[in-house]
């Protein structure tokens, strides 16, 4: 497997090869690591320089996956490392068969609108997606009193060449 190099200032995004920094990422912002360790999926770790900066998460599920824990660190907020991961998280899921990406909103819809993603029933995100530790965490949880929200993003045509 080749390493990426990382250089003090440059922000880098690799695949995790050491889950521990993915559960130290999400604890310290507070976001649940249940199912990290879930074979099928995969995590995508933005470093700046050597330091873990931000993290996020694509479950697949056949022809859909889940897009989850998305966080970066507050002080790397606003720098376009979250952008970063959405891209990356994106092209695993269609490097993976994926046609549908799926994220639930956890009031981040604003967020997730700017990278084209529409609001759906989230009946269809746990339908689409049920046996994936994101679904399975969200099904034990107490449900919000606002309710949750369930986002998509057609990845279908990603990387077809239009004449």
């Amino acid at each position: 497997m080749a390493l990426r190099k990382h250089r003090e200032g440059e922000l880098t995004l690799e695949q995790a090869r050491d889950l521990a920094v993915v559960r130290a990422i999400l604890a310290k912002n507070a976001v649940s690591a249940d199912g990290v360790g879930w074979a099928p999926g995969c995590y995508i770790v933005a470093y700046l320089g050597y330091e873990p900066v931000g993290v996020v998460g694509v479950e697949p599920m056949l022809d859909a996956a889940l897009m989850r824990s998305l966080c970066v660190a507050e002080p790397m907020r606003r720098r376009g490392v979250g952008a970063a991961l959405v891209a990356a998280a994106r092209k695993a899921a269609h490097a993976r068969g994926v046609k549908s990406l799926y994220a639930f909103g956890c009031g981040a819809g604003d967020y997730l609108r700017r990278f084209g993603f529409t609001e759906v029933a989230v009946e269809e995100l746990t339908s689409a997606l049920a046996g994936t530790p994101g679904v399975a965490c969200y099904e034990a949880r107490p449900k919000h009193p606002d309710g949750e929200t369930a986002f998509l993003l057609d990845i279908s045509r990603d990387g077809i060449i239009s004449r």
